[in-house]
């Protein structure tokens, strides 16, 4: 007998999800996206997760970046919806207002984007398997130090991840030698970043670090980039992968070519589980590219199938937590493992250059750091 086995009677009861995730404004796409990635799990498994029919309830009036609501939607899930798990965050200030709810309720929450290093200890029941800005941040900082990039200007966005982006880059970057000429912190919502990028223009750095929400502040990013003459001006990008995300490069057009990225997946990694995974994609959501949010969503489910599966499909808050610890599978972007010390994800990190492939715009893989954890802990 599995430990945690639960009766035949119970095994049959719906295993209902909440998941709060902005489905409109101005981060709609990455609640869709993130749903798309669930959804195409619970498709290819007959809608089960070890056994269980799955029921989501899918809270999507959360704008992304009120806390006070998403506290709300993740009462009304756990009170009047009666879920068993808590699922989705796409933002930070989502996973940090729902952590004391799902401490209160006994429930285990799945961070499936939200990528503030912290999140994941502000509760116990809290486990992530996206990535943490640190842990996409070190990366790009170190290959920028060993090719030649001297002096950067550091651009983010003003909350919990772009401080994290700043904090990391600025320690690995200078701890190999390179300077930090400049930085600056942006408002999250609206910004106009014409007046930082003429200060980036003037300090004269041998590149720019960015990081900005995905979405339409990165497109005005690279737009005033090039409109102001900064590329001429010598200077170059270096980013996480959040500014290429495959949602943007469409619209970034060939501006996008050449830029060098940090990151844990990307639509053209080779390997046959991606492979499988794009070309499934597509025809559930042929309108749409898959991104590292839909794999955020389609790895969240995967996990709570595998930590159900040791628990014989009891959703206990301790039993679960207990299960995800050590959890290893193979994902689309490669083989990942849930820490057991701080229920983060260990994965591969990969340096990317945007190219065209086969007349498409593609964040191509050209190095990589296996085995590599959030640098942001202990």
């Amino acid at each position: 007998m599995v430990a945690g086995m639960m009766t035949a009677t119970q095994a049959a009861e719906p295993l209902k999800i909440g998941m709060i995730l902005p489905m409109s404004g101005p981060f709609a796409d990455y609640g869709k996206q993130i749903e798309h990635g669930a959804k195409l799990y619970l498709q290819e498994h007959n809608n089960q997760l070890s056994g269980r029919p799955v029921e989501i309830v899918l809270k999507n009036d959360d704008p992304g970046t009120s806390g006070e609501i998403d506290k709300r939607l993740a009462q009304d899930l756990v009170i009047r919806d009666k879920v068993d798990i808590l699922a989705g965050f796409a933002l930070t200030p989502s996973g940090l207002a729902v952590a004391p709810i799902a401490t209160e309720a006994k429930k285990p929450m799945v961070i499936m984007n939200a990528a503030t290093s912290i999140i994941t200890t502000k509760s116990d029941n809290i486990v992530r398997v996206s990535m943490t800005l640190p842990q996409t941040t070190a990366p790009i900082a170190t290959w920028a130090a060993k090719n030649g990039i001297k002096k950067v200007y550091v651009l983010v966005a003003d909350y919990g991840p772009g401080y994290d982006a700043e904090a990391q880059f600025r320690k690995t970057f200078t701890a190999a030698g390179g300077e930090i000429i400049g930085d600056v912190r942006t408002p999250v919502k609206s910004p106009d970043l014409a007046p930082y990028l003429q200060k980036i223009k003037d300090a004269k750095p041998d590149a720019v670090f960015l990081f900005l929400p995905p979405g339409a502040q990165t497109i005005a990013f690279m737009k005033g980039f090039y409109e102001r003459g900064l590329d001429k001006a010598g200077i170059k990008i270096i980013a996480t992968g959040d500014l290429t995300d495959e949602d943007l490069l469409n619209a970034m057009g060939d501006n996008a070519l050449g830029i060098i990225t940090s990151f844990h997946y990307s639509e053209d990694h080779k390997s046959p589980e991606n492979k499988a995974y794009v070309s499934a994609y597509y025809k559930a959501y042929p309108k749409d590219r898959p991104n590292f949010m839909s794999v955020g969503g389609y790895d969240g489910m995967h996990l709570i199938d595998l930590a159900l599966k040791k628990t014989g499909g009891n959703a206990d808050v301790t039993k679960f937590i207990d299960a995800a610890k050590g959890l290893k599978w193979v994902s689309p972007r490669g083989p990942v493992m849930i820490d057991p010390a701080t229920r983060d994800i260990v994965q591969t990190l990969y340096i990317r250059k945007v190219e065209k492939v086969d007349g498409k715009l593609q964040n191509v893989e050209f190095d990589q750091i296996p085995d590599f954890k959030d640098p942001g802990k202990p």
